[in-house]
């Protein structure tokens, strides 16, 4: 037997399975599992991408610079606290890496995105999950699940896989319950697709224990790329920024990222787009008997009678070319994600569904 043993919680994570892109013997298929962008990047980030090949020869710059200022030019942030990663992914691990270890506490919510868990594992800390109330994070339950080991909590708004969110107001009551000593962090993957939504900077400038992470992964169609990026209290930046690797981001990323982020055209009409075809999705699948809640993303988790009904909706689906989500990893075996993708692919998943039940009375 080996005497090599890896450290403490390693053995304990479950590896994270993405969506799937293909669906055997079927050649015209749509995806709609991993919550992409379904134009894709801006014509802006295409060209930058193809302009960056010029110089693959030279190394990046270390501290981002170019990028953490538009980033705090477009969203009114001090640069200075910004932090920069391999999605966000990244900067989710340095905070894990930083602030949790061998005997603290992670808490995250019943539905809450599965790489929570990994990470605290991953730390050696023990994670904590947290009832949810009908699909939504309930603040009073995590409040009541501090101790005073907890470290961390994680909380994605909006939320993924359920879309739906956690008002300002109550972030705040969060913030301000927490244990001294422990940091919340606000997943804002999706904060884009809601308009107006600041994805929690106003709570991180009013208090010394929050952490807002973003990436370009979904609204900006970067998901091939891997960027995201951190906003936080100088001193947490500064301890975060001790443990990033010198070159964690490549001249590629960088430059596609400047160049997607100063193109807020594209991203305000993707918002349009996705807010359109969310609520036409919703209605659609609600006449066919498949309800959800409101999501605030740019995906909807449709509700079934049962995992058997869910379960065969998708197998049908494949057989359509259509490739959606199944979340009962997530606690959620009667239900399926589906990202909201262009006007085609909305209308193949509402003729899918509507086949489907059609052909199952």
């Amino acid at each position: 037997m080996s005497r090599i043993s890896p450290q403490p919680g390693i053995m304990e994570i479950e590896l994270y399975v993405g969506g799937k892109s293909t669906v055997e013997g079927v050649s015209d298929v749509v995806k709609l599992s991993s919550n992409e962008n379904p134009y894709g990047c801006s014509d802006a980030a295409k060209t930058a991408h193809g302009k960056s090949g010029l110089n693959l020869h030279r190394y990046p710059n270390t501290d981002h610079a170019d990028l953490r200022a538009l980033i705090g030019e477009v969203h009114d942030l001090d640069p200075a606290q910004i932090i920069c990663g391999v999605g966000s992914d990244e900067i989710l691990q340095f905070i894990a890496q930083c602030y949790a270890g061998p005997g603290d506490e992670v808490i995250y919510t019943e539905h809450g995105f599965s790489m929570y868990p990994i990470l605290a594992h991953a730390a050696g800390a023990t994670p904590v999950k947290v009832a949810e109330r009908e699909r939504v994070v309930d603040v009073d339950a995590i409040l009541a699940a501090c101790t005073d080991k907890t470290r961390i909590v994680f909380i994605a708004n909006p939320a993924n896989p359920t879309g739906t969110m956690v008002g300002s107001n109550e972030m705040a009551r969060l913030a301000a319950g927490l244990p001294e000593g422990c940091v919340l962090v606000q997943d804002g993957a999706y904060a884009e697709f809601v308009e107006g939504f600041d994805g929690g900077a106003a709570l991180v400038n009013a208090r010394d224990n929050v952490i807002m992470t973003r990436t370009f992964s979904k609204i900006y169609g970067l998901g091939g790329l891997r960027i995201g990026w951190g906003y936080a209290p100088q001193d947490i930046i500064d301890v975060l920024n001790r443990v990033r690797q010198p070159f964690n981001l490549s001249a590629v990323q960088l430059t596609v990222a400047e160049a997607a982020i100063r193109d807020q055209a594209f991203v305000q009409k993707c918002r349009e787009d996705n807010a359109r075809w969310r609520a036409w999705l919703a209605e659609a699948l609600m006449e066919h008997g498949v309800p959800s809640d409101t999501s605030c993303a740019n995906f909807i988790l449709a509700r079934f009678a049962d995992q058997e009904e869910a379960e065969a909706c998708d197998d049908y689906m494949k057989s359509q070319g259509v490739i959606v989500r199944r979340v009962a990893g997530y606690g959620l075996p009667n239900c399926l994600r589906i990202t909201v993708g262009d006007e085609a692919g909305c209308r193949r998943v509402a003729h899918a569904v509507g086949q489907f039940k059609a052909g199952a009375k």
